[in-house]
């Protein structure tokens, strides 16, 4: 018997892609996909999938690990514990953010960043660049080196004291991104609100995690939107607006584009499936549930739903902030902090593919080709990761085996990265991923992890 062709055969299953769903063999060789058909020849090995669906592994294109925030704080995650939840929930590419603070060189952030990486990730990944300081250097001799060499996309914050840029300052990252071909991802809230909200609650001794939400008043993401849209007209720069959270962000961006502005958007599964109930919590435990904007109501879940449904947003990333609940993190300042000293952010990365499957496949919100694109297939399109997203010949093989009938309530003692808790736990969702392979090796198999630290690589965008 001649030696088999294949490295991999995934045998028996129906494939789904953003744009078709078939019954088919998909043949892995040399880590990409190298056939598509029906009685494939056998491979080394062989994965049955009937009676499962073969999709792409999810791409999280805005994820924050080992990262440093502005104040100094270390958040729960190294590269490897973050990639490996990220795998074993079924996401094979992630996006995380190589951070620049005042008074940083650029260029070195983004060195010493890669090695964190190359020493801990097991899937594929590339960075955002977070410019908080747009010296002469950042902008005229890092960002052109740096987009040249495949960090196509920068990003900026609108609020926090230690990283917001102004206004002119928006403007001068912009044009320099113009000028090199990059993309501008903006955390978009109005700061003056939020900071004149924050004193006066605290000061009326309103300082439990519930009251983060009032800190964030509505209009302070919808009046920065408006700002940025206009930036991005002004200058034809394209922009992507994270985190949408609100109606009424929805809306702008549904105007603006119809207007021909070059803006595009995600949103996150905590403004889908939570609401600021949530952090209503007794004593100091909604803030598990806090980030950063705050999560809404129910009627800003249904319009970012129908924001999904039309393609004003694009794509729903996690934003992955882990800080666990104790004192390394949340609790940092002590064991009952006001709401402003507490750590914004949650988990995410783990489970942001099986909710989203549950509410549009096992639940029939937008369906299965819709639920491919917005989680796999358009970030790979819109941050240039060109061989990631979609099942195809020459593709990598970033596939995740899911059985559509499997039903499992979310736990703490699921949790995989180092927060220790997740802010869905006792959410039963149906639809599982069994087994995860990433450019052809299994990383991730009945809930256990198969990938060594450092297997992941670096994704040059370019």
């Amino acid at each position: 018997m001649s030696d088999p062709i294949y490295d991999v055969v995934l045998r028996g299953g129906t494939v789904a892609t953003a744009s078709d769903v078939f019954q088919a063999d998909v043949a892995v060789r040399n880590g990409t996909v190298a056939a598509l058909g029906t009685e494939l020849p056998r491979g080394r090995s062989e994965i049955d999938a009937t009676g499962k669906l073969v999709l792409p592994g999810g791409v999280d294109a805005h994820a924050h690990i080992e990262q440093v925030s502005a104040n100094g704080m270390l958040n729960a995650d190294t590269w490897e514990s973050a990639t490996t939840s990220a795998a074993l929930g079924g996401t094979t590419s992630v996006i995380a953010f190589a951070a620049q603070h005042v008074g940083m060189d650029l260029a070195q952030v983004v060195e010493d960043y890669a090695a964190l990486a190359r020493k801990g990730a097991v899937i594929d990944y590339a960075f955002h660049l977070i410019v908080a300081d747009p010296t002469d250097k950042t902008l005229k001799e890092d960002i052109p080196v740096l987009v040249k060499a495949g960090h196509t996309s920068l990003k900026a914050f609108m609020t926090y004291d230690r990283l917001r840029l102004h206004d002119e300052q928006m403007l001068d990252l912009m044009s320099a991104a113009r000028e090199a071909g990059a993309l501008v991802c903006t955390h978009a809230e109005n700061h003056g609100m939020i900071a004149w909200m924050g004193k006066r609650l605290i000061a009326e001794g309103k300082v439990a995690p519930k009251y983060h939400a009032d800190s964030h008043p509505r209009l302070s993401e919808s009046e920065a939107f408006e700002r940025l849209v206009r930036f991005s007209e002004f200058l034809d720069q394209p922009v992507m607006i994270f985190h949408v959270s609100t109606a009424e962000g929805a809306a702008i961006l549904r105007r603006a584009r119809g207007e021909g502005v070059k803006v595009m958007a995600e949103t996150c599964p905590q403004y889908l499936f939570l609401t600021a109930a949530d952090l209503d919590k007794p004593g100091i435990e909604g803030a598990k549930w806090m980030c950063s904007p705050p999560v809404r109501e129910t009627r800003d879940q249904e319009a970012l739903w129908r924001a999904l449904d039309l393609g004003d947003l694009q794509v729903v990333s996690s934003d992955h902030a882990p800080y666990r609940m104790d004192e390394t993190g949340k609790l940092k300042a002590g064991p009952v902090p006001t709401f402003k000293e507490i750590a914004n952010g949650m988990p995410g990365l783990q489970f942001r593919m099986p909710l989203l499957f549950d509410a549009m496949v096992s639940r029939g919100r937008l369906g299965l080709r819709k639920f491919v694109d917005i989680t796999a297939t358009a970030p790979a399109r819109l941050y240039g990761l060109t061989t990631k997203g979609s099942i195809a010949i020459g593709q990598d093989a970033d596939l995740a085996v899911w059985d559509p009938a499997r039903a499992m309530t979310l736990t703490d003692d699921l949790v995989a990265d180092r927060t220790g808790f997740t802010p869905y736990t006792g959410r039963t969702v149906t639809g599982w991923p069994t087994t995860v392979l990433r450019r052809g090796e299994i990383v991730a198999q009945d809930g256990a992890a198969r990938a060594q630290p450092g297997s992941g690589r670096w994704l040059n965008r370019l």
